[in-house]
């Protein structure tokens, strides 16, 4: 066992899947020389070179489409957007090529192709560099969406999506590239498209990913103190999503709360939401309640960047009112 940081994890997922395969590259804004925006390719350049750690212009749906033709020429390459904000930039790539040529050409043109970007809200990068568009991606068919919450993930996810035939995203939060945790040796971590329960419980289930995983953490121990049992679903791949996780949980603690840092209109956690009312609805003991952020673009000011996302406190409040009435007050603002 090791300590690591995030940055430590993700960059040593890109080293290892480039000294294996010699069909590996890094490519994307600013990787090289100046080693990533979030440091993590910092580096590389010197020792794999310029061939294999490549700078390119600032022209998102340029990178991606060259990744694309280079996946379909039989490379594996690794397209860093600089943030999910960016990458809109991209959608026509992204959506209407990487996601659609391996079913339009019935499986003959496979798109290996990773895409990582950086996201999520908290370093006051406001409102062109801080948001959770997971959602989007997600809601495409031919796209897997991976959310890695913990050092392991971050580690050993990465040699997962490269042997995948079909594109596969990584979104990185950018509030854990710091944070540090002992990392395993060995590389046993469940399926990429799997949930994992994270704590065990009887009582409520709080369902996350990302960089809202440590915040439901550490609310269920809060809660834990107070008598509480607190089970927390980590779902790590929002497409596909592993739904039987998901109702085998609600089916064995009787609430669900689901803590999302994107918006709550039609975005992850309304599908969740649906997918428990659709399959488990009658196993509730309340209503599912979600954890979102506020529905306005991220603001700069730090104090009111904090007020719009999910904190832990608002987690322990909402779970309260479930675990002791069944009925939502209206004095807890989500």
């Amino acid at each position: 066992m090791s300590e690591v940081t995030f940055r430590e994890a993700f960059k040593a997922a890109i080293v290892e899947a480039l000294n294996d395969d010699p069909r590996v590259f890094l490519m994307g804004e600013d990787v090289g020389h100046y080693g990533g925006c979030y440091a993590v390719s910092k580096g590389l350049i010197d020792q794999f070179g310029t061939q294999r750690i490549i700078d390119t212009p600032l022209s998102e749906s340029g990178f991606v489409g060259a990744g694309i033709g280079a996946a379909m020429g039989g490379m594996l390459p690794i397209v860093e957007v600089m943030t999910v904000n960016f990458s809109l930039l991209a959608l026509d790539q992204i959506i209407n090529n990487a996601a659609t040529l391996r079913h339009m050409s019935a499986g003959q043109i496979a798109v290996p192709l990773v895409i990582r970007m950086a996201c999520g809200a908290g370093k006051q990068l406001a409102a062109q560099h801080s948001h959770s568009f997971e959602g989007f991606y997600a809601h495409v068919p031919g796209l897997k969406v991976l959310y890695p919450g913990t050092i392991a993930d971050a580690r050993y996810m990465l040699k997962m999506a490269l042997a995948d035939p079909n594109p596969v995203i990584i979104f990185e939060h950018v509030m854990l590239y710091n944070q540090s945790a002992e990392l395993a040796e060995n590389n046993d971590i469940a399926p990429m498209e799997k949930a994992v329960i994270r704590k065990t419980g009887s009582d409520l289930s709080i369902i996350t990913w990302g960089g809202c995983l440590y915040k439901a953490v550490a609310a269920a121990e809060q809660l834990q103190e107070q008598g509480f049992s607190i089970e927390v679903v980590d779902l790590r791949c929002l497409r596909p999503l592993d739904r039987e996780t998901i109702i085998d949980s609600v089916q064995r603690t009787h609430k669900a709360l689901i803590v999302d840092e994107s918006w709550k209109s039609v975005g992850m956690s309304a599908e969740i939401s649906a997918t428990i009312a659709e399959q488990a609805f009658w196993y509730l003991d309340a209503p599912i309640r979600r954890v979102c952020s506020i529905e306005v673009p991220f603001p700069y000011a730090g104090h009111l960047e904090q007020a719009c996302i999910p904190q832990i406190e608002q987690i322990v409040a909402v779970a309260l009112e479930m675990l002791t009435t069944a009925i939502p007050s209206e004095q807890v603002t989500l």
